[in-house]
């Protein structure tokens, strides 16, 4: 039985999309068949405003920030869906950083 499936996406300033993607590929991501360091970037703008708790990598609390974002779409198996979220958190300078995953079905 073929292991599952998973995409992930996550949105990064322009600045660390390249440190982003070749830390998701060093530890397995980004493999399509005979490929490796496989994804897909799009570009587009990220808004956010920290409470007074918060420590933002740009801008400051309270302050409604508008940043130029990358995208980065990258799947994997399951079985490296734990780590590559792990790394993702270790490399990525927001201390919140937006990230969605989803199943893929296998037609």
């Amino acid at each position: 039985m073929k292991e599952a499936k998973y995409k992930l996406v996550v949105h990064s300033p322009l600045t660390h999309s390249k440190i982003i993607r070749d830390a998701l590929g060093e530890v397995g991501a980004g493999k399509v068949g005979n490929y490796d360091f496989c994804s897909f970037t799009y570009s587009g703008t990220g808004r956010f405003r920290g409470n007074g708790e918060s420590k933002p990598t740009i801008g400051a609390p309270g302050q409604l920030e508008e940043v130029e974002e990358e995208s980065i779409e990258i799947v994997m198996e399951e079985s490296l869906l734990r780590l590559v979220i792990q790394k993702l958190k270790e490399v990525h300078p927001y201390e919140e950083p937006a990230y969605e995953v989803y199943k893929l079905e296998d037609f």
